[in-house]
């Protein structure tokens, strides 16, 4: 009598749960890529994110608030703080206010922001590796591993959670660059707004999440790994350069 064939997850290894996966990502990335050819969920990354973002929201309101986060905004600009000095102090004050209400609303809500910039993401290199490397990639998979390799910026949002309750200055607090894990942070970004955006860039953290989507992309695309880190390399220098030419225009 023959024996029973063994089950496909036993011979192809046993499925990851949405914890194992998470776990994964960080101490054995290739194994939780490679499941989501399996099955592409990526619910729980961006829960996660959800919740990080929103309790990091909150722990800024309570220790820095957002008129302080926008006073700091605004010096970070001379074009902006030239237009408040122009302003009557009455004026400006009201400006300030109505500012830091806006970007209250928008800081509580970034958490959509950033599922919309991982949808955006995800599809230029579905259509990066599917079209210059023939790879067998879905979306919904493609946005899976965005989702999951985004997941050491949830780190810095901690490591910044941690400073902030810590009782860190917060005379010159960002969102845009919390904590010191640049070296755009140690720079005067009114000296020069472009270099100031490169060098911010060069985060610690970003280029561990660009080396994680690499890995993801290999693994369930199936490409070279020297080909995915060329591209998602070379996507965020793009990127990078993109960003310091508007923000050196418009600061």
């Amino acid at each position: 009598m023959a024996a029973a064939p063994l089950p496909t997850a036993m011979a192809d290894g046993a499925p990851l749960s949405q914890g194992v996966r998470i776990v994964n990502t960080f101490i054995a990335p290739a194994k939780t890529f490679t499941d989501l050819r399996r099955n592409a969920s990526w619910w729980a990354p961006f829960l996660l994110s959800v919740i990080v973002s929103i309790i990091f929201v909150a722990v800024v309101d309570q220790k820095v608030g957002f008129r302080k986060v926008t006073e700091n905004q605004i010096q970070m600009s001379p074009k902006a703080s030239a237009r408040l000095d122009q302003m009557p102090a009455a004026e400006g004050n009201k400006a300030i206010a109505s500012q830091a209400t806006v970007t209250r609303y928008i800081s509580y809500g970034f958490w959509l922001l950033i599922l919309i910039w991982n949808v955006i993401v995800a599809a230029i290199l579905l259509g990066t590796f599917k079209l210059g490397a023939g790879a067998d990639l879905t979306f919904k998979t493609s946005l899976a591993v965005v989702m999951y390799a985004s997941l050491p910026l949830l780190m810095k949002s901690l490591l910044a959670i941690v400073s902030l309750l810590a009782g860190m200055n917060t005379d010159s607090f960002t969102f845009q660059n919390p904590v010191a894990t640049n070296p755009g942070y140690r720079l005067n970004p009114a000296d020069s707004p472009f270099l100031y955006s490169l060098a911010t860039s060069l985060d610690i953290f970003m280029i561990w999440t660009l080396i994680l989507t690499a890995i993801g992309m290999s693994c369930v695309g199936k490409i070279k790994r020297s080909t995915a880190l060329a591209v998602v390399f070379g996507w965020y220098v793009v990127f990078m350069l993109v960003s310091a030419g508007f923000g050196a225009l418009f600061s």
